[in-house]
């Protein structure tokens, strides 16, 4: 049935005039009787009757006037944007794609900030062999989360913040035991993180400007088995400025800022356009964004270099 039926009869079910009827539809009086003699047809039933001067509704538009009301109001909730939203009622899983570093970093926050309004949705996270593919189109993924690149062109994005990369070492490094140049910076060796097996990327090209080159003595998948390499020997590796300055350390590693002239990493995070008006969707994006920018404890310590370097409390 024609919504707008249901309208013009709740008009004249609550008016009991065709006259009134129209001017609370903003319409002619013409065009809500011709309404009134197809809603007459369609329901098999008069609906209003002459009594004098004006009409009165007949037994069954009585039975109507309610369940019409309910109907509307029904309509109104699913047609509004957000209407009738609450977190506390969701019952859904997000899927998140990121590397393992952010993982560790936010989704203990995320979690307790998801489950103290919305106890009864959960959350995957996905490793990135699915970047750069169709997975947010697809639906495979609701919320890519990283360094955003190869992105169908439909995709929606929001930058939450830019992130400089930091050396990672332990603790007893040799390192540690002067100020770290480029030069001795180079001359460690390092770990390499990459998926795809990559051994040079935008460290390398910053060192061949200055006539420098370091050796990556390895190359592993992910930033957890470097910081894991990086804890058991003289490796260096490479991760995010004051990320997760607790499990750094708490594995018995230090940071230490890389000595080269480097862009910060744009971190941001993108979803597919079906989803930005969802209210449910919207609502995990604003916790998921707010997760990555809410700042670890940490204090800052000084090294034997003189240079600075967050380490956790």
């Amino acid at each position: 049935m024609d919504l707008n039926l249901l309208r013009v009869l709740e008009a004249l079910l609550q008016e009991n005039s065709v006259t009134r009827a129209a001017e609370r539809l903003g319409t002619s009086p013409a065009a809500v009787s011709r309404t009134l003699a197809r809603l007459r047809r369609t329901v098999g039933d008069p609906l209003l009757v002459r009594a004098g001067q004006g009409l009165v509704p007949t037994p069954r538009a009585v039975e109507l006037r309610e369940e019409v009301g309910a109907l509307l109001r029904g309509c109104d909730n699913v047609l509004r944007p957000g209407a009738g939203f609450d977190a506390v009622h969701l019952q859904r899983t997000f899927t998140v794609q990121a590397t393992d570093l952010l993982l560790v970093g936010l989704a203990g926050s995320l979690t307790e900030r998801i489950h103290a309004e919305a106890p009864q949705v959960d959350v995957v996270f996905l490793p990135e062999a699915v970047e750069g593919g169709p997975g947010l189109r697809q639906g495979l993924v609701d919320v890519e989360l990283g360094v955003l690149g190869h992105l169908d062109p439909e995709i929606r994005t929001r930058q939450l913040t830019r992130m400089p990369l930091v050396g990672i070492a332990r603790s007893g490094h040799p390192l540690f035991e002067g100020r770290i140049d480029a030069r001795r910076f180079a001359a460690a060796d390092h770990i390499g993180i990459s998926r795809l097996g990559k051994r040079l990327g935008p460290i390398d090209t910053a060192l061949a400007e200055l006539g420098l080159r370091r050796r990556t003595a390895v190359v592993v998948p992910s930033h957890t088995s470097a910081m894991m390499l990086a804890r058991d020997t003289d490796l260096v590796a490479l991760s995010l400025a004051d990320w997760i300055p607790d499990t750094i350390a708490a594995m018995g590693l230090r940071t230490f800022p890389v000595p080269l002239d480097l862009e910060p990493l744009d971190l941001g995070m993108a979803w597919h356009p079906r989803n930005s008006a969802d209210p449910g969707h919207r609502w995990f994006r604003e916790h998921l964004a707010a997760a990555v920018l809410a700042p670890p404890r940490r204090h800052i310590q000084e090294g034997p270099d003189g240079r600075s370097g967050a380490v956790a409390e």
